[in-house]
Parts: C-alpha cells; sequence; structure tokens
C-alpha cells in the first residue's frame, strides 16, 4: 500500500529532515520525492510505503499534519486509492 504526502509552505530550512523523520519514526518508506522552491515557497510531492507502518494510516496522518501544522506548512497525507479517485477523468 502507498499513500502521498503533499507539503505547501514558506521555505525554511528542515522541512524535508521534519517530513522524512516522522516518517522513519513511523516505518513508512519514502519511495520519491519532488520538490521544488516558487519564489519563497516550497512545495514538495513524496510517495511513501505505509504497509510496514508501526501506527494506523489515520494517525500517522494526523501526526504529519499537526507537525506541518507547528511549522506553518499545509500537510496532507492521503491513501494513493484516495488520490487517484480525485484525479481519475
Amino acid at each position: 500500500m502507498r499513500g502521498i504526502i503533499t507539503v505547501i509552505g514558506k521555505d525554511k530550512i528542515g522541512i524535508l529532515a521534519q517530513i522524512s523523520g516522522i516518517c522513519a519514526e513511523y516505518g513508512v518508506n519514502v519511495v520519491e520525492v519532488t520538490q521544488s522552491i516558487l519564489q519563497d515557497m516550497f512545495c514538495m510531492i513524496m510517495l511513501i510505503e505505509i504497509e510496514k507502518a508501526n501506527i494506523p494510516f489515520t494517525e500517522f496522518a494526523e501526526k504529519t499534519k499537526k507537525i506541518g501544522e507547528e511549522q506553518s506548512l499545509v500537510v496532507h497525507v492521503m491513501h494513493e486509492d484516495v488520490f487517484n479517485s480525485m484525479h481519475r477523468i
């Protein structure tokens, strides 16, 4: 099973480290990362594997979102099935 994490916010040092750190803490494998800086805005998409996570996916999503809020970032975590359904024509 896979998931998608998106992160948007004002660019600052350590965003990638924070998000990948929480993934490592909960046994979530980061498969692929793309990021860019648009003027002073940081934008990132991560593809993650969640089958070996040591907490339920919904709990992981809430914890990740909370860390984002603490850093003034908008962080969304969604299951790949939801992502695919949202983007299917």
